[in-house]
């Protein structure tokens, strides 16, 4: 079976784990708060209302700071432990985990300082909790959260919105389904303009979650009492109204002992001709008593939420984890094979690119489908081969005697220098390639998860990655340059052999009487017929009319058709030649030498390829210890015996 103790003890070690790790509610982790989740008293009121004094008669010892205005300035989760027998009372802070408090007067000055601590010797607030626990056999088990008392106006050295900000704060620890609010009251003021009730009302409307407490009840008026609230009839609570008579003013200055002061409370309600009747049921034993075991039946009931929160969370953080990776081991071996596996995951992403897998690859295809044999199309033949420049170069390449069959070293030339255009269009090609396959790369690395937490990684790895680029760019430059030069080295000759057949086809030989004819229009072409003689072509002009027209026309037409063929080929033989160069050898090569020089690196020098980003860094240790956190909380639930 569960007992009090064991619940509450739960809940107050997961508590101070939350803490610990800065989770004190709020909602601004990227997980489930688990200290939002856990179920907490809650004290509100205003200032003045006898809230400290509640808490201390509680406790039954004087440890809280007093004094005017707000004392109050970080909440206080104050855990009451109960033990057996006339073991010595002590106290324990969170933050000093080993040192006892057998001295409540440090223990206030303590208070006083980790408060300070925080929000410096100031009027302002901090939402960052101090844990503190009492150990003693005169508490119950039990845990209390003492908040900032509300206020309505800001007072010397406190922030225009300190009135705003305290009640935001208190807001978020009473605004949690799991919490349980103990709101206070003074007897001799209006429970209709009670700062805590207000407030109270607001969050939880039904008054299902709400404990009403009316604290000075001794300093009413004469001939007026309190029993309209506490009988529930001036504001109606699902749970019962207690009232409190605290330690007055002289009491406190006098040091009066506590377990004094409580009996006092007792024959007060018990010898009130007002009160008498409701005795039983008043007073700070009995709401410790009281709250104790609502706050042990209402843990009971939420465990199995906190579990499946707890659970929900472990599974978060584990993908979480995986996600920003686990830490890396120190030594060379480890260091070595989380490189080379960080590798292997960025080569298999590069290569599903290049070959469908992912989207990019199909560039290359484009490159060769489309870049290609645009640029070959545009290639200036038509004025390479043009009349003009054909009758020049033939008439250049045959010197002082003319050819006297076909212009073989003018056909030559003419067709070396068509061939020298193709450089062009196959570097394009190469470097178009180049840059198809360095984006591929980066976007290979930013698409591989696991390399996002190593930055100096993904730096070398682009590095490597570019020199070896370039390395096939080069070579596959020089291979396409080769395959130009090869066509201008040996020209292809069956095609100009059949070149005298296809010109007998187009009709019979001229006869004496034509080429006569023809040789007075070479003479005097029917172009220079009626022009001066000055104006004519001179004889001893080189490029002179020593053939038809039609004749370099068909030399021209001839060079094109064989141009046209060599285009053809190389259509095909340069995207073999760069995807051979080039895209092989980045699937298969591209990381070769890299893997060749990582082998030789030390430690240290591995360690820095391995550096992560310090804020990534910060984040999985953050994680990592909630994770334990909450497995921790799992553990502890799990050791209960819980009632079936």
């Amino acid at each position: 079976m569960a007992t009090m103790e064991s619940l509450i003890g739960l809940v107050n070690r997961i508590q101070r784990a939350c803490t610990a790790l800065g989770d004190y509610g709020g909602g601004d982790s990227a997980f489930s708060s688990l200290w939002d989740a856990l179920p907490s008293v809650a004290v509100v009121g205003g200032q003045s209302s006898g809230k400290s004094s509640v808490l201390e008669s509680i406790v039954g010892r004087d440890f809280l700071p007093r004094g005017s205005g707000i004392v109050t300035r970080r909440p206080l989760v104050l855990q009451l432990h109960k033990t057996e027998g006339r073991q010595e009372e002590y106290a324990e802070f969170g933050h000093l985990p080993r040192r006892r408090f057998t001295d409540f007067a440090l223990v206030r000055k303590e208070i006083q300082d980790e408060t300070d601590r925080i929000t410096g010797k100031t009027k302002q607030i901090s939402p960052i909790p101090i844990h503190l626990s009492i150990y003693s056999p005169k508490v119950v088990n039990l845990t209390l959260i003492d908040l900032p008392g509300l206020t309505k106006v800001a007072v010397e050295g406190q922030s225009e919105t300190i009135v705003e900000d305290i009640e935001n704060m208190v807001r978020t620890y009473v605004e949690k389904p799991n919490s349980i609010i103990l709101a206070i009251s003074p007897a001799n003021q209006d429970i209709a303009t009670s700062d805590a009730i207000k407030l109270a009302k607001e969050v939880d409307p039904a008054g299902e979650r709400t404990f009403g407490v009316l604290t000075k009840l001794d300093l009413m008026d004469k001939g007026t009492n309190a029993l309209d609230v506490l009988e529930g009839r001036a504001y109606r609570l699902q749970h019962p109204w207690v009232g409190i008579v605290n330690r007055s003013q002289a009491d406190i200055n006098k040091n009066t002992d506590m377990m004094y002061a409580r009996r006092r409370e007792q024959e007060y309600f018990a010898t009130s001709p007002d009160y008498g009747h409701l005795a039983s049921k008043m007073g700070s034993e009995y709401l410790a008593k009281l709250l104790s075991q609502h706050l042990e039946s209402v843990i009971k009931a939420k465990i199995p939420g906190i579990t499946s929160l707890i659970n929900k969370g472990i599974d978060e953080m584990e993908a979480e984890l995986d996600r920003l990776g686990r830490p890396i081991a120190v030594d060379a071996g480890a260091q070595l094979y989380t490189i080379l596996e960080l590798c292997r995951a960025f080569d298999k992403i590069f290569k599903e690119h290049l070959d469908g897998g992912r989207p990019g690859g199909d560039r290359i295809y484009g490159v060769f489908d489309n870049q290609l044999p645009a640029a070959l199309r545009k290639l200036p033949f038509d004025r390479h081969l043009s009349l003009q420049n054909v009758r020049k170069i033939v008439s250049e390449a045959d010197g002082y005697q003319p050819h006297l069959i076909a212009p073989e070293q003018g056909y030559r030339r003419l067709i070396e220098g068509s061939l020298n255009y193709f450089r062009g269009p196959a570097e394009a090609s190469v470097d178009a390639v180049h840059f198809v396959l360095k984006e591929l790369v980066r976007k290979s690395i930013g698409e591989t998860e696991e390399l996002r937490r190593f930055p100096t990684l993904q730096s070398a790895l682009a590095a490597a990655a570019g020199e070896a680029l370039e390395k096939f760019r080069d070579e596959s430059k020089k291979t396409v340059v080769r395959l130009v030069d090869m066509e201008s080295s040996y020209l292809t000759v069956d095609f100009f052999r059949k070149l005298p057949q296809e010109v007998e086809k187009v009709g019979p030989a001229p006869s004496p009487a034509d080429r006569r004819a023809s040789s007075a229009d070479r003479k005097n072409p029917p172009s220079d017929r009626g022009i001066p003689a000055p104006d004519r072509g001179s004889a001893v002009d080189p490029l002179g009319d020593r053939y038809a027209e039609a004749h370099f026309r068909r030399i021209g037409s001839n060079v094109s058709s064989y141009i046209g063929m060599v285009s053809d080929t190389l259509k095909s033989t340069i995207p073999k030649a760069v995807v051979y160069c080039q895209v092989k050898e980045a699937k298969q090569n591209l990381l070769h030498y890299f893997y060749t020089q990582i082998g030789k690196k030390e430690a240290k020098q591995l360690g820095e390829l391995l550096d992560e980003d310090p804020s990534l860094m910060s984040k999985r240790l953050d994680i990592a210890k909630r994770l334990e956190l909450y497995k921790g909380a799992r553990d502890e639930i799990d050791s209960v015996s819980w009632v079936r």
